[in-house]
């Protein structure tokens, strides 16, 4: 079983690798600020059309316009839940989601979070799925594709105050990438057998002979924005555990790359924009090291099975439980470490029932900040700002002035960059250790013991890092739960946003400095090793306290 679940490996690095630069290809000019060369007349008239005059922005305005237009979204799909009982193309009659739970909602999908305490089939209705997830899933996505390229125009610019024009980014980004992207992905998903229609259910006979309602609806197209812009709300409550929403184990494996194929692309075109591919194919590896890693120590934990079910001849070999039968170990494993890699929040199998080190292995991923290729933009961001930490700690080190691609490092950045880093951790652990003294958020629970803790750690950790993916086992639909989580996904991806964009203007507003014999050389394998080493000391000094209360004492408990 093992050998088998390698070769899945290795056979999705293969694949992911051969993506990677055709991808970055067309990337690397709207990085830049441009349209891809083959559609630049197109891209003039539709810029013209929209009345997008594309004068570059300070980093301060471009993140204005940006808090702005995801702001405005919010209370679109806000004011869509709250009224969808009164709207067209409702054929399951979905009312009006409670305030509380709309107001999660739309703060989850605004922020690429998708986390959903609500049952997707039934709770929202076809047009609030198509005209307002469907939507925020692609401007969610394009949002954090413009910041990565604000940071990547931050190293690449010099003596300069403007950083780009969020409108032309987020435009082109969600015409000339996710959309066509989108398109084709759907239809290989139809092809699968990813239901795409405006029924809203069908009636079946069972194999017993009984009749039974399944639950239909737009999905494919739902589906394929959801796994290209990482952001992970399904279409039904099991979401890609769900045989619509990903039917075959060839649909498991393309699903899972089309979640990291744009963020490996972002690698090679930062490195073509800073004129150093090498740069970027140095990410690539760090982030690749680190997600083989995590895939092995997960398959080794799951494949083991639990020691209990063992003893008494109930389970030989990987346990089953909260699985599904259509997926070997090597696809279990591939989705659960692909989505928790990255902001995406869907899954194929019941995080809950996970063996202890496996649902650890998913929280870490989170925890460090999703950099493991991540979501789309924010993963990319997140790990250039560990590689500015990491020549930081490098220069200390030497007794020397850090610097980063000709840009010297200097305490304003750093602890601009710090302050980053840092925000995830803080709401993270805030949140998580005020639920576990607050009697209304330990009703939820269905577990004690170090599992609670798990459930509840997991839960604040997928909401701060933009995940939305969920334990299970733990009642969200609270009072407490919607509103701390919505904060915590706000903050989360916005304040960390904030953060990034200044660091890009400080970063343009610099000069270019010459490589001297004492730079720290970055595009090699030392740098892979450093930068590892930073992403894994940062995710161990931070959370291993949390960890060893939760799945670390859960393990031992259960040996």
């Amino acid at each position: 079983m093992m050998e088998n679940t390698i070769y899945a490996l290795i056979a999705f690095l293969l694949v992911l690798l051969a993506v990677t630069k055709p991808l970055g290809l067309w990337i690397e000019p709207l990085a830049r600020g441009e349209a891809p060369s083959l559609i630049r007349g197109l891209d003039r008239g539709v810029m013209k059309l929209l009345g997008i005059r594309g004068q570059e922005q300070t980093w301060q305005r471009y993140v204005t316009s940006l808090l702005l237009f995801n702001a405005a979204g919010f209370v679109f799909l806000y004011l869509l839940l709250r009224l969808q009982g009164f709207l067209p193309l409702n054929p399951t009659e979905a009312g009006a989601m409670p305030a509380f739970q709309a107001l999660n909602t739309a703060v989850s999908f605004v922020t690429n979070t998708n986390w959903q305490s609500y049952a997707g089939e039934t709770g929202v209705s076809h047009l609030t799925q198509m005209m307002g997830l469907a939507v925020q899933n692609i401007l969610s996505a394009a949002t954090g594709i413009a910041v990565a390229f604000v940071l990547m125009r931050g190293f690449a610019r010099a003596k300069t105050e403007t950083v780009g024009n969020f409108w032309v980014d987020v435009t082109r980004v969600t015409l000339w990438l996710l959309i066509p992207l989108s398109f084709a992905f759907a239809l290989f998903l139809i092809g699968e057998g990813v239901v795409q229609t405006w029924a809203g259910s069908t009636t079946v006979t069972t194999l017993a002979g009984d009749s039974q309602s399944v639950a239909l609806g737009p999905v494919a197209s739902q589906e394929a924005i959801k796994l290209l812009g990482t952001n992970g709300g399904g279409f039904f409550n099991v979401n890609s555990a769900h045989p619509f929403e990903n039917p075959t184990p060839l649909s498991n494996f393309f699903e899972a790359l089309a979640i990291f194929a744009i963020p490996a692309a972002l690698t090679y075109a930062f490195g073509r924009v800073v004129g150093n591919t090498r740069q970027g194919w140095v990410f690539w590896a760090a982030m690749g090291t680190i997600f083989a890693g995590a895939f092995l120590l997960f398959a080794w934990a799951e494949s083991a099975g639990n020691p209990i079910l063992t003893a008494i001849g109930a389970q030989e070999g990987m346990s089953m439980e909260g699985k599904e039968v259509r997926f070997d170990l090597g696809a279990t494993t591939l989705f659960s470490v692909v989505t928790t890699s990255a902001s995406c929040g869907a899954v194929n199998n019941l995080h809950d029932t996970l063996m202890p080190v496996a649902g650890m292995v998913t929280m870490w991923l989170m925890q460090i900040g999703e950099v493991v290729f991540g979501g789309v933009g924010s993963g990319f961001y997140g790990m250039l700002i560990m590689a500015v930490l990491g020549v930081f700690i490098a220069g200390l080190m030497v007794g020397r002035t850090p610097e980063y691609l000709g840009k010297k490092i200097a305490p304003r950045e750093m602890k601009v960059a710090s302050m980053a880093i840092l925000v995830t951790p803080i709401l993270t652990l805030a949140g998580a250790a005020m639920s576990l003294v607050l009697p209304d958020a330990l009703a939820s629970l269905n577990n004690g013991s170090a599992h609670g803790l798990s459930e509840i750690l997991y839960a604040w950790s997928s909401a701060a890092n933009n995940n939305g993916s969920a334990f299970g086992g733990l009642n969200a639909d609270t009072a407490w739960f919607n509103i701390g989580l919505a904060f915590a996904m706000w903050l989360g991806r916005f304040l960390v946003i904030v953060l990034v964009v200044a660091l890009s203007g400080m970063l343009a507003r610099a000069k270019h400095v010459p490589v001297t014999s004492g730079t720290l050389p970055t595009d090699g394998v030392l740098f892979v090793v450093l930068l590892i080493g930073v992403v894994v000391l940062i995710g161990a000094l931070t959370f291993l306290p949390a960890l060893a209360l939760g799945p670390v004492a859960e393990h031992v408990m259960l040996y």
